[in-house]
């Protein structure tokens, strides 16, 4: 099927929304500037989403200054230096969500970090100069080096940093397999690609950020009109 225009997918969205101006509000950009920060504010934003996935996000959002109390403000040095017995120990304070499973992940993506570090970057330069055209890729290098980071929480996690990412979410998906772009599973190599050419498309076409693009073709499709 052919791919449609920004246009077309943005005077849909329009209708949906109740009209362009608010369509726009909605389309606003978000922050940007992740080379701006620190490693620690990294690792911490990767391990929220690590543990809000499941889970009842306000409740994450509640104990994370306990988690910042724990885990030394996720300063990736001093992680690494915690032996498994206190990783056990912090995994059973009620402050936090007691999960060790996730507890755990905490090391190993600090680990890679410390890894990338080597190569003479901080983490934060190191996502921030990932080109966007292959932002499948950035999601590829999370999966494989760190951990649970895999599906849409490394992809999550990115756009609350700052970096310029699209997100499959469900209605993002529903639009690509109702215009017959996509059609087996959401995660395939195949199917991905596809969905990072048709954005790499529309924002050579339109200029908009892939964030924006995201959102759009969400507003789009789907559930969610808001017509007032």
């Amino acid at each position: 099927m052919t791919l449609e225009t920004v246009d077309e997918i943005y005077q849909r969205a329009a209708e949906r929304k109740g009209g362009d101006a608010k369509l726009n509000v909605l389309l606003a950009a978000q922050k940007q500037g992740i080379d701006e920060l620190t490693d620690d504010r990294i690792l911490s934003e990767m391990t929220k989403k690590i543990f809000q996935s499941g889970f009842v996000w306000r409740v994450v959002e509640k104990k994370w200054p306990d988690f910042e109390e724990a885990f030394f403000n996720f300063d990736i040095e001093k992680i690494l230096m915690m032996p498994e017995e206190m990783l056990e120990q912090k995994a059973s304070d009620p402050k936090i969500i007691r999960n060790f499973n996730k507890v755990k992940t905490i090391k190993a993506n600090a680990q890679m970090m410390f890894e990338e570090r080597q190569n003479g970057h901080s983490f934060a330069e190191f996502i921030a100069r990932w080109p966007t055209a292959d932002i499948i890729g950035l999601w590829a290098y999370l999966k494989k080096n760190g951990q649970r980071l895999g599906g849409n929480t490394g992809p999550y996690a990115l756009r609350m940093l700052g970096k310029d990412t699209f997100l499959l979410s469900r209605d993002v998906e529903g639009y690509f397999r109702a215009h017959d772009l996509i059609s087996g599973g959401l995660h395939t190599k195949s199917t991905l690609k596809t969905i990072q050419q048709s954005f790499n498309h529309w924002h050579q076409e339109s200029g908009m950020s892939l964030s924006q693009l995201s959102r759009l073709v969400a507003f789009s499709t789907g559930d969610n009109q808001l017509i007032s």
